[in-house]
């Protein structure tokens, strides 16, 4: 394996600055010609040809739009939704990304919050994609504007923008304040309508420069495999900005859901660092052939608990790292991960730079407590559809982020469990995580989700969705009882299903589960 960079140190100053400014600022660190993205057909574009494209496109958008306001990008990981995004910025408006899995209810909610009436997509993704009805129930709701379309139709006013645009940035992009909103993403929707999450400009920055100097990069040896959605706070700071601002080729997926083909795009590629979720890097792991994935030094992961099994797997077959993080899309979104110097599997590492945390007890928990965070990457405040355009602000800056958490002598993170996701039984709150990691140590090649139902005794018990065809309780009694867990995390109930569902993030749909459970349980 090659060695790792020695990270940077964080610096505070270089993150007082618009997203746009900091583009052009890694196209002079790095240079123009650089390139900075091959994207899914294997197009390689630099930064000047990101740039050009960025001015010529945000200069057409800045003619069918105000300034401010909010423009909905729906497009897969890849150049096209990196150039949306830049040319949007250029343009002086906030980009709002939208999550064209959500169905369109969540849509609809989430475009509401933003205020968002024109909507940037592409032809090509919408017909690949069989987007079609998705594209008709919101045409009463927004403008589609298509790529291809604005593309075809630049005037010579656009062109002029995207060839001086490079030479003379000031006269094409007034730098907004990089105080103000920068960018909305939205939380999924599975606990309730999905609210608009308003990062700013210094928010997002910060927390490239916070990963940058937590996990050494090499511009010169290091590329970034990124098949994660844009729209997922993960898949966009850390897949897209964080390669084009530290000068690291970033080599684009649309989707994370073909896992022969991403192992086999690995190889080609050469990358050095993949980013996934423990479902999809496992899933990568069991289609790849020898050595499809090894020239990756790094596996960065997030978004759910990555497991021992995952851990062990990709290890003994492609002798890969998986450091661990935590994010939230409130901190733009990375809190939290573990590094090569300081990896210690089971925590999600430390805490990125000049951030700060206290932990609120919880009743029924004695070790750990409710985690609450600040610093410079948590957001401005929420959108919600029933205040729209409406700005939230924190409380003093802090974020609460709903999980139970406890921290250890080396400050590592061990995260026990969302506060909504324990159940309490007889008095004692217990984990549903642990139900499922206890599921996933006996069955590793398949799925579980577990959910806790009201119980007229003991105040609510624990139901198990599994797809393993063998999975019985007496199999988790067992084991529980031979690894010194507690009977109180053994499910009342275990049901087999043919699929768990999932968000188009890769974490686990806990809404549907809960649905499904229900229904399970009154049948």
């Amino acid at each position: 394996m090659s060695s790792t960079p020695a990270p940077l140190e964080f610096q505070i100053k270089r993150t007082r600055i618009d997203i746009f400014s900091a583009a052009l600022r890694a196209r002079n660190e790095f240079g123009g010609s650089t390139i900075a993205i091959v994207d899914g057909d294997e197009r390689e574009l630099s930064y000047n040809d990101l740039i050009r494209a960025s001015f010529a496109l945000g200069s057409a958008i800045k003619r069918r739009t105000q300034k401010g306001e909010a423009i909905g990008i729906m497009l897969p990981t890849g150049a096209g939704a990196v150039i949306a995004f830049l040319s949007v910025l250029a343009a002086g408006r906030i980009p709002a990304m939208l999550n064209f899995t959500a169905g369109t209810a969540n849509l609809r909610s989430a475009m509401k919050a933003a205020k968002v009436d024109k909507i940037l997509t592409a032809h090509k993704f919408v017909e690949i994609g069989n987007l079609e009805p998705l594209i008709d129930s919101l045409n009463e709701d927004a403008d589609f504007i298509y790529l291809e379309d604005v593309r075809e139709n630049l005037g010579l006013k656009d062109k002029i923008a995207g060839a001086l645009g490079p030479i003379m940035p000031r006269l094409f992009h007034a730098e907004p304040d990089h105080r103000k909103p920068g960018v909305i993403l939205f939380t999924s929707g599975t606990e309730g309508e999905p609210k608009g999450v308003v990062l700013s400009h210094q928010n997002i920055v910060t927390n490239v420069e916070q990963v940058r100097a937590h996990i050494g990069l090499d511009p010169d040896q290091d590329s970034v495999f990124n098949p994660l959605p844009t729209f997922h706070c993960f898949g966009l700071t850390v897949g897209a900005l964080l390669p084009l601002m530290a000068g690291v080729k970033a080599v684009f997926h649309p989707t994370p859901l073909q896992p022969r083909e991403i192992a086999k795009r690995i190889r080609d590629s050469g990358s050095t660092i993949l980013l996934a979720t423990d479902t999809f890097i496992s899933q990568y792991a069991r289609a790849g052939e020898e050595g499809d994935m090894s020239s990756i030094r790094l596996a960065v992961c997030g978004a759910e608990r990555v497991r021992d099994e995952t851990r062990q797997l990709v290890r003994r077959k492609f002798d890969i790292e998986i450091l661990e993080g935590y994010g939230a899309t409130e901190a733009s979104p990375v809190v939290a991960a573990n590094s090569p110097e300081m990896n210690k599997p089971g925590t999600v590492g430390r805490l990125m730079a000049d951030m700060e945390y206290e932990l609120l007890p919880v009743e029924g928990i004695d070790e750990g407590g409710k985690l609450r965070i600040r610093g410079p990457n948590v957001m401005l405040g929420y959108m919600r559809a029933d205040n729209p355009g409406v700005i939230e602000p924190t409380e003093n800056g802090w974020h609460d982020t709903g999980d139970i958490v406890a921290i250890d002598e080396d400050e590592c993170i061990w995260i026990r469990g969302r506060v909504k996701r324990f159940a309490k039984i007889g008095g004692e709150m217990v984990s549903l995580s642990v139900v499922e990691n206890c599921a996933s140590a006996i069955w590793p090649d398949d799925m579980h989700a577990a959910a806790a139902i009201p119980d007229p005794r003991k105040g609510e018990q624990i139901i198990l969705l599994t797809t393993a065809r063998k999975a019985d309780r007496s199999a988790i009694i067992a084991w529980s009882q031979s690894h010194g867990v507690s009977e109180l995390s053994v499910p009342r109930k275990v049901y087999h299903v043919e699929d768990i569902p999932v968000l188009g993030t890769g974490k686990i749909d806990y809404g549907a589960v809960n649905r499904m459970v229900q229904e399970y349980s009154e049948a």
